[in-house]
């Protein structure tokens, strides 16, 4: 391959990224040097969700790349979903003005440039910043997935499990964070204790853990996101009228603070996705194509469970036409199992200035096909806007390893004037729908018998559910150990504990009435009746030891599918109606 002529290598890339269907323009061909704009690079579109991943250090251009990858997805009719971490992805909503230097760069790769708009939705989780505000169920996003965000171990995701099997079974709906301190609190209380006990237990010191860590959540502000309107992922499958793609632009400006919620939102993102949409198998277009950012951050610490229900959604999405682009700064950061399943790679330019960095050199180049290139000395090499591109062709065959100098957007590179950007959220159809939070019926009023808040419209009202067996009466008086003035008194101690001041919470009412324990209703053993807790106490008992996931899976029961809810273990509120 060393005595390839300039012109033998040449025709390899031509031969190699000469494509009969519909492709993304990624630039043109840099060999021996010199670049040539009859060698052009391109991504297949049928072939884009076999997934793939966006890499390189800092500043060389990654950003860049999703936005001029997406601008062409837009104008094909593929919607797309960005996390705007910075905020330069708002720019889309521009058009871009020409310069020299612009001019010269595009004339060089063959590219006819000019400027134009492209139809972006912003969206912001719970609100926090400019964009319509996103919020999921507590209930919608799973024992799995919270406790990645609160960092849970073993034992404790296994017992949070348990809670919200507990809550499904017994119509107790975990809408947002008070529903969820609620439900434990009276589990671990007198009245309840005796309810969880019988599917294997949840100790106090568990519980103590996991209520400490919701009280952090809110102490950080993320009780905005949990709650209702849930955010029906569909809404990033749309077109515009023109039938271009509608770009889902995500705002994170406080990413920095919270990039745990960032990484594992995505997560549920995906998650819920992929239990609704149905098989679609191979397409000419996907429906759907996903950056996700920062990927080192989902993967960093994780549980293995975590990391076993990330590769299963990245396998099995693609037949639901879903293409997702890991983005982040080297494929070490992304497991091997998650890596194995990624065909199309963008690499941009590495660095090598310590002997940690020349590890993650070789490493990469490790993960390419063998090329006509030096990649060592290729990817240290590489200029801003030049990356190192292989992709899967239309046949299911890796393209041959090209240095490209890749196509500039034609729209803003950096962020959109605020004021436009704010126009476009108000002049959103799903401002109306997502706008304003609401406070329905669940499981804190069920079982303190304490009206829902009156904050907005009822988004689709609020079903009744029985009660709780052995427990209150939904509408009933406060349960012991339950109660408003309870939670609230743990949660004051936590939240001055974390913050190091004054609680904001209110005082405990006076007026607060308890049922005492021979007012409740006695507790349903196994054997009454065909409960479902009951009959499957024994079932049960002792399951954390040996870890709750592991049991379920090896059931293979209805039982273990139900509590396990989805991948992750989301329930959306579309499929438990």
């Amino acid at each position: 391959m060393a005595n390839k002529t300039t012109a033998e290598k040449l025709a390899t890339l031509q031969k190699g990224y000469t494509l009969e269907g519909a492709t993304i323009e990624l630039g043109a061909a840099i060999i021996d040097g010199e670049l040539h704009k009859d060698a052009p690079v391109r991504l297949p579109l049928s072939m884009m969700n076999r997934h793939g991943l966006v890499a390189g250090a800092t500043g060389t251009g990654k950003t860049v790349t999703l936005h001029m990858m997406a601008e062409q997805l837009s104008t094909a009719g593929v919607p797309v979903f960005l996390a705007d971490i910075k905020g330069d992805l708002s720019g889309l909503a521009t058009a871009a003005t020409g310069s020299e230097k612009l001019t010269a760069r595009t004339e060089g790769i063959g590219q006819a440039w000019q400027g134009r708009t492209f139809p972006v939705e912003f969206l912001a989780l719970g609100g926090d910043g400019n964009g319509v505000p996103v919020r999921a169920t507590v209930s919608s996003f799973g024992p799995i997935l919270l406790s990645r965000i609160m960092e849970l171990n073993d034992t404790q995701e296994s017992s949070l499990q348990l809670v919200f099997y507990f809550a499904d079974k017994n119509g107790l709906e975990l809408i947002d964070l008070k529903d969820l301190r609620a439900v434990i609190q009276f589990l671990t209380s007198a009245e309840g204790k005796d309810q969880l006990e019988e599917l294997g237990g949840l100790s106090k010191a568990t519980a103590g853990v996991i209520l400490r860590e919701l009280v952090s959540l809110e102490a950080q502000g993320l009780e905005k996101f949990f709650g209702e309107p849930e955010f029906d992922t569909a809404e990033l499958l749309r077109t515009a009228p023109d039938g271009r793609g509608v770009i889902t632009c995500l705002e994170l400006p406080t990413l920095q603070t919270k990039p745990m919620l960032f990484s594992t939102f995505l997560m549920w993102l995906l998650a819920d996705l992929f239990e609704d949409l149905p098989e679609a198998g191979d397409l000419d277009k996907p429906k759907l194509v996903f950056f996700l950012d920062e990927a080192h951050l989902l993967f960093s610490d994780a549980s293995k469970a975590f990391l076993e229900a990330i590769t299963t959604t990245v396998r099995l999405i693609r037949s639901k036409g879903v293409g997702i682009f890991f983005v982040t700064q080297t494929p070490k950061d992304v497991p091997a199992e998650v890596l194995g399943q990624l065909a199309n790679r963008v690499q941009h330019a590495l660095r090598a200035f310590t002997p940690e960095d020349a590890k993650a050199l070789k490493a990469t180049v490790s993960t390419f096909p063998m090329s006509d290139y030096d990649l060592e000395e290729t990817l240290t090499s590489a200029g801003i806007g030049e990356a190192v591109i292989t992709v899967m062709n239309e046949k299911g065959a890796p393209t041959p390893v090209a240095l490209t100098r890749l196509r500039a957007p034609e729209s803003v590179m950096g962020p959109s004037d605020e004021a436009l950007v704010r126009s476009t959220v108000a002049g959103s159809a799903l401002l109306a729908k997502y706008g304003t939070a609401v406070d329905n019926h669940s499981a804190f009023e069920k079982l303190s018998g304490k009206a829902a808040a009156p904050t907005g419209p009822a988004a689709g009202g609020s079903v009744p559910r029985e009660p709780v067996p052995g427990g209150p009466v939904p509408g009933g008086p406060v349960q012991g150990g339950a109660g408003q003035d309870d939670v609230d008194a743990e949660a004051r101690r936590i939240e001055e504990e974390i913050l190091g001041r004054p609680s904001s919470r209110p005082a405990p009412s006076a007026e607060t009435r308890r049922r005492t324990p021979a007012e409740s209703a006695p507790a349903q053993r196994p054997g009454e009746g065909d409960s479902m807790v009951g009959d499957i106490g024994g079932m049960l008992g002792g399951a954390l030891g040996g870890g709750l996931k592991s049991m379920a899976r090896s059931i293979g029961t209805q039982l273990g599918r139900e509590l396990l809810r989805g991948v992750f273990g989301t329930s959306s509120r579309r499929r438990r109606r």
